[in-house]
């Protein structure tokens, strides 16, 4: 049996040999293995990215289906503003006489000014009223004209030509206003 064994063994091979392949083997193997940790944490750090890119994309589609459920409607909102202002101009005109007369066409045009308030409200525009004697805010008014008033502190509203509008948190149109300006004298 012995000699089976000397006939299996090829006579050629030098033990040293057999290390430094073992070793060029487990190398390779460790070498492979590092390989494919890398193209792992690759592929891992582009799943990754991807999947935020997607979610922000899906972030930005919500936002803006909100913006355009709510401010989508703009141009038409500006467009119903001097009709607004026209009923309301109409109404301020009819004197007494005049209302006296044609109470039922005051009323019709008071009713469809009403309607139209309501309208507008239902979808989110709000009137800006200032009043004379306010404070001047360039965020949500527009000065027409300035002017020395005595008794009036500069930056005061003193006169409100047309109501301003916001659509929803957005201003619409601002409030067109006179501002006093420090009264001549008290400079």
């Amino acid at each position: 049996m012995a000699q089976d064994e000397d006939k299996m063994a090829p006579e050629s091979i030098d033990p040293a040999e057999i290390g430094l392949r073992e070793i060029d083997a487990l190398n390779t193997a460790e070498f492979a293995l590092e390989a494919l940790r890398i193209e792992r944490d690759e592929f891992r750090d582009r799943f990754m990215r991807a999947l935020a890119d997607a979610e922000n994309s899906r972030k930005r589609a919500d936002r803006d289906r909100r913006e355009a459920e709510q401010y989508g409607s703009t141009r038409l909102a500006r467009d119903l503003l001097p009709v607004y202002d026209n009923l309301s101009r109409a109404l301020d005109a009819a004197g007494e006489e005049v209302r006296v007369s044609s109470a039922a066409l005051i009323e019709g045009v008071e009713l469809t000014l009403r309607e139209l308030s309501s309208v507008m409200t239902k979808h989110g525009m709000t009137p800006i009223t200032p009043k004379a004697g306010d404070v001047f805010d360039p965020q949500l008014h527009q000065a027409m004209f300035e002017a020395p008033v005595p008794g009036t502190k500069a930056g005061q509203i003193i006169q409100v030509m047309t109501q301003g509008f916001m659509l929803h948190d957005r201003l619409l149109r601002p409030a067109q206003v006179g501002v006093s300006s420090t009264p001549a004298g008290s400079a």
